[in-house]
């Protein structure tokens, strides 16, 4: 009987053991922002964008974040707010701050990133920009509080650039939309043709509001008639008349950009590297495939993850310096180890070039080289920006 006793007292102390080791876990909060924006209509249908675009990918890095956080007494919370309403969002950030989080992974525009950064200008906020391309602020609006996970509109050009002129397409007609998105793209693109030596033979403006679905066979090819062109480079963000240049050129010549062969952050088709785990993981979660804007967001809570697991005393308050110091490495399942530049506090990453079912391939490409890592080749170099972030926080690390 005293034996039988004795076990008990053991399982009894065991089971406090392990109850004051779980209450002994720090929590680390993490915020999502989401500005809601409406889409203008499109001349041809599209497939929609899930309305959990992004939230679901946060998710998952909540989720790798805790498995590996088990092991270290972390676990990690991830507090969600989606608005139509800036100064909704503004005013929800403003409670968790008070609450203690001082971290934020945004998708919102550059206007609204611009607002929230300034709303915690004087304020210790990072925010990790998941959901803007736009390049002005890697390269002149420099926000002084915010990292960027997705890839600029320059880096996905310059993938695309590289890709071409390995390829030997060095003369493009470039067709670009009325969007301010298109513009931006087709900016890019003119700067990756002036950066690598390919040459625009003409550009385009597609100013029309035909229904191509009935008169793309007659109408697209009139269109793209002009001086011979290796291929055709397209800027339409949102697909609205795009999807139907494909196969309906003057000459018959491949068709890249935003439609055809495609730069972006992920897509369903990257499975190498580990990374058809990750998608599995992924679908099981969502019921649906990872989107670039997902990938965006799990590489945002993922690097908080990662650098709260680097510190011996773990602080959140520690992660922007950390973030942008030579020792962070993100495991990202792209084959490369992924890090902030220090400059513009962009994420380094390779760019795969897709289309709808195949991986063609992913940049950098080989033999574009560069002094310190050929990740650099896209987007923005150090002397190309006028950002210092990692100079902000270095004192936090």
């Amino acid at each position: 009987m005293a034996a039988i006793c004795r076990i008990f007292v053991c399982l009894a102390l065991g089971l406090l053991s392990v109850t004051a080791q779980v209450q002994a876990k720090e929590t680390f909060s993490v915020g999502y922002l989401e500005l809601i924006q409406e889409r203008p209509p499109l001349l041809s249908n599209v497939l929609p964008i899930p309305e959990d675009d992004g939230l679901q990918g946060a998710r998952l890095g909540l989720a790798d974040n805790n498995s590996a956080g088990r092991f270290l007494g972390q676990h990690f919370e991830l507090l969600e707010a989606k608005d139509s309403d800036l100064n909704a969002l503004l005013k929800q950030a403003d409670n968790w701050y008070q609450q203690g989080v001082r971290t934020l992974v945004t998708k919102m525009p550059a206007s609204a990133l611009t607002t929230l950064s300034n709303h915690f200008s004087e304020r210790s906020m990072l925010l990790l920009n998941a959901g803007s391309t736009e390049d002005s602020l890697r390269q002149s609006s420099c926000l002084n509080n915010v990292l960027h996970t997705i890839p600029s509109r320059a880096m996905l050009a310059d993938a695309l650039t590289q890709w071409l002129m390995a390829k030997r397409l060095k003369h493009w007609l470039l067709i670009e939309g009325q969007k301010a998105g298109d513009k931006a793209f087709a900016d890019a693109l003119r700067r990756g043709a002036k950066r690598f030596g390919a040459k625009i033979i003409a550009t385009k403006q597609w100013t029309f509001d035909t229904d191509l679905r009935r008169t793309a066979q007659k109408e697209l090819p009139l269109f793209t008639q002009t001086d011979e062109y290796d291929v055709v480079v397209v800027a339409d963000e949102l697909g609205d008349f795009g999807e139907y240049v494909l196969y309906n050129t003057w000459y018959p010549r491949p068709v890249v950009g935003t439609q055809g062969l495609r730069p972006t952050a992920w897509h369903r088709v990257v499975e190498q590297w580990g990374a058809a785990q990750l998608q599995s993981r992924f679908e099981k979660q969502a019921e649906r495939w990872m989107t670039d804007n997902d990938y965006a967001a799990w590489l945002a809570v993922r690097s908080v993850g990662e650098a709260i697991a680097m510190q011996t005393k773990a602080s959140m308050d520690a992660v922007p310096g950390l973030l942008t110091s030579d020792e962070f490495q993100l495991a990202g399942f792209k084959g490369r180890k992924l890090s902030y530049r220090p400059w513009s506090g962009q994420l380094r990453q390779p760019i795969p070039l897709i289309h709808p079912r195949a991986l063609i391939s992913q940049a950098p490409q080989e033999g574009f080289l560069h002094p310190r890592t050929d990740l650099d080749t896209l987007g923005y170099d150090k002397p190309e920006s006028q950002c210092q972030i990692a100079k902000q926080f270095a004192a936090t690390k």
